[in-house]
């Protein structure tokens, strides 16, 4: 879409946190209008609203938005777009009790290309390992993600990190 419906829905976020849990569908419907002007087939329009019902605590409502932003071809229109869809997504499928679905959703980006969100996807992943029962593999991939941010201690932490998941000796 053109950067005057990217700004606009831009602004349209930023007021947010004014619009009280009571006034969620006021926000959705300011939404809505914007998704409105896209074209059809536009992978954004399901991805805002997805957003939209998700930030306003309806994660049943947002994952099949997700999951039509994605197979329109969000992540093609926008990679940045697409990485946080795959996060939004898994922890909304983790909210609704598919955190299996998350884990299998998030896994592949552990090794894809590294941007802003790396932590991002580690700590979803680690909430949906954790949903799993599977915490130590959550705790790992949090202190790695941690590890780096520290001013001490890197080394060690991404040690421990490592030690929580591979065989002992």
């Amino acid at each position: 879409m053109n950067k005057d419906w990217e700004d606009r829905t831009t602004a349209a976020w930023a007021t947010f946190d004014d619009y009280p849990e009571e006034r969620a569908a006021d926000f959705r419907a300011v939404i809505d209008a914007l998704v409105a002007e896209l074209p059809d087939g536009s992978p954004l329009g399901p991805f805002e609203r997805a957003c939209a019902w998700d930030s306003t605590g309806h994660s049943d409502q947002a994952v099949p938005l997700y999951q039509e932003a994605l197979a329109r071809g969000l992540s093609g229109a926008s990679a940045y777009k697409g990485r946080r869809a795959k996060i939004q997504l898994s922890s909304s499928l983790r909210n609704i009790g598919r955190a299996e679905e998350g884990v299998k959703l998030l896994t592949p980006e552990l090794d894809g290309p590294s941007d802003e969100l790396d932590d991002a996807v580690r700590a979803c992943l680690a909430l949906c390992l954790s949903s799993l029962g599977r915490d130590r593999e959550g705790l790992s991939l949090v202190l790695g993600a941690l590890a780096p941010h520290l001013p001490r201690y890197q080394r060690s932490m991404a040690n421990y990190a490592r030690a929580l998941v591979e065989p002992a000796d």
